[in-house]
Formats: structure tokens, sequence, C-alpha cells
């Protein structure tokens, strides 16, 4: 019979209703996987020794949903969780070491997009000294190797050489990386979701809706949207799904998404996060380990298409289980 083990990351740095917030919502996935008749087994990752929860179950019979963003005391931790599932010999779900390493090198997923024909916006890898160099305004600087927003703030947007010098500093002080400095895209922002191990299906696109904010370094997803209930942004940032587009231009943001999807080599489930500016899609990030929480953008899209939360996280592991040596044999 087919076991499904849930492993998620905690970090006990954060606060204790972030801590709180991780714990239900991955709770209640693993409470829908039970009731959509799986057998299913929770486990919380704390330290560095993932090892010591694989050894407990059995490679031959076991999916590993892996819903890990974190490998605390490790460099690249996305990646090496992988790596560790796949030197264990687990079949799991999301992408591959090598997919979300590049996810995660912004100046190679640049240059991967460019040669796919996606718009990117321009860009720069830059330190402190350097900031004198870059005239393009207003820009945003963000971490060269991270996803979820991570230092991302209403500071993240800067309008002159002085701010940008700062937040360069912050970066490279508080994650100890190089900065990328980018053209800030002010115009519509999109969620793409999409799934599958065939040809990829897009689920109905969700935009997120800053018509809440006035000013343009506002109107951005933040960490604090993301992960901090009652913050300014988690209230005011309105999800609508589907998203408002006419046609021509869904045609066109479809493209882009199954061109990048194919490109990259994806698997199972990924997030493409675009913004709309002068008529032309850019494409901001790619999350290829993406937040498929009760109520994100994913499975909002998802429920729109007909399926239940339990549903959803169900035809994930089922994804999965196709690449398991004997679970894909027998389908």
């Amino acid at each position: 019979m087919l076991r499904v083990l849930i492993v998620y990351d905690i970090d006990h740095s954060w606060d204790k209703e972030e801590i709180r917030e991780t714990r239900d919502s991955n709770r209640i996935l693993f409470e829908a996987l039970r009731e959509e008749g799986l057998e299913a087994y929770l486990e919380e990752l704390s330290d560095p020794h993932l090892e010591r929860i694989l050894d407990r179950h059995d490679p031959r019979h076991t999916i590993v949903f892996n819903l890990c963003e974190a490998l605390p005391g490790t460099a690249y931790p996305e990646r090496r969780v992988t790596e560790i599932l796949e030197r264990k010999g687990f079949t799991y779900t999301g992408n591959t070491p090598e997919v979300i390493d590049l996810s995660y090198d912004k100046q190679k997923t640049k240059e991967l997009l460019t040669s796919l024909g996606v718009l990117v916006p321009d860009g720069a890898v830059l330190r402190a000294d350097e900031a004198h160099r870059w005239n393009l305004f207003p820009a945003i600087v963000k971490p060269s190797r991270e996803h979820c927003s991570l230092t991302i703030t209403e500071k993240s947007v800067v309008f002159d050489t002085n701010s940008l010098r700062e937040q360069i500093m912050l970066v490279n002080n508080e994650l100890n990386q190089p900065a990328l400095v980018e053209d800030f895209i002010d115009g519509r922002e999109f969620h793409v979701s999409v799934w599958n191990n065939g040809p990829p299906e897009i689920l109905p696109v969700a935009e997120m809706d800053f018509s809440a904010f006035n000013e343009a370094r506002e109107r951005l997803c933040t960490y604090d949207s993301k992960f901090l209930p009652g913050s300014g942004h988690y209230e005011r940032i309105e999800t609508l799904v589907p998203a408002p587009l006419d046609d021509r231009l869904y045609r066109r943001l479809e493209k882009k998404t199954i061109d990048t999807w194919m490109g990259f080599g994806c698997t199972d489930y990924a997030r493409f996060d675009f913004r709309l500016r002068d008529d032309k899609f850019y494409l901001l990030d790619i999350n290829p380990n993406n937040d498929i929480s009760i109520d994100t953008s994913f499975a909002l899209a998802a429920e729109m298409h007909n399926y239940s939360y339990g549903q959803m996280v169900k035809r994930i592991v089922m994804m999965a289980a196709e690449r398991h040596p004997l679970f894909g044999a027998a389908s």
C-alpha cells in the first residue's frame, strides 16, 4: 500500500505565531490526504538531520511529500533536501535538485529565460560601492539566491543612489550574499500555477490586486504579505481568481508560462510570477517548490478548477507515484 510521508521544516528562531501557522497549515494538508484515503505520516524537521526521519520509513512503499524550504545549518538547503531524498532512495513530490538550484541562481535564470524569449527585468548583481553604476529608477533590491521574498519590504524599492546603496548593504549583511538590483516593474502582477507530468496544465491565473495602495513602493508582495497574518500587506492585497484577463493577454501569458516550464524541465508543480507593464509580460520569479497551503494562490486556483484541497494534494502525490519503481509500474 502506498504511504505518504509529509516532511516540513520549522526554525525555532521564528516567532511563536509563525511556528504555529506553519504547523497548522501542514496539519491541514496531512488531514486532507487522510480524508482522501491515503496512509499519511507527518514529520517536522527542525535540525539538519533529515536522514534520521527518513530512516524510520521504507522508500519501497513511501512517497515523500517534500515541503521543506530549509535544512538548518546547510548552504542551499532546498537542493540539499532533494539530494538527500534521492540518495536514500525516496521518490518525492516536486522538482529535482537541478531545477531548484537553477531557480535560486537569479543570473543563470535570467540568461535561460532570455534564450527562451521570455522577458525579464533589466538587472545586475552589485556591491554597495558599485551603486553609482545603476541609473534606472525606481529599482528593487533582492537577495541574489533566495525565494519567499526574504528581506523584501517597501524599502526594497528605491528611487535614488543613496537608498540603493543602503539596501545592497542590508542584503549583504543580513544574508551574507550578493544583492540583485532590478528595474522595478510597476504593473499588474499575476501568479500562474502549473502542474502535471505530461503536457503542463495551467490552473486559473491569479492576480495580486494592489489597488488598496497608492505608492509604487507599496505595490509588491513583501515577505510579510506571504507569511505575517495581520500585517498591512497580508490583509490588503486581494487575490483575484480567475484574473480579469482578456483572451489576447491570456494566450500570451500562457505561452510564456509553458515555454518556461518546458525550458526549466519542471515536474509535478510550480508557480511563475509575472508583471504586466506597457503591454509586455515580465517574469519576476520561478517557484519550483512553492507554498501550496490551503490559503495560497495555488490552492485557490485548483479550487477554481474544481479540485477540493484534498483532491489537489492527492493529485500531486499521484504525480510523484508515477515515478516510483513499484507504484509507477502498477499504474
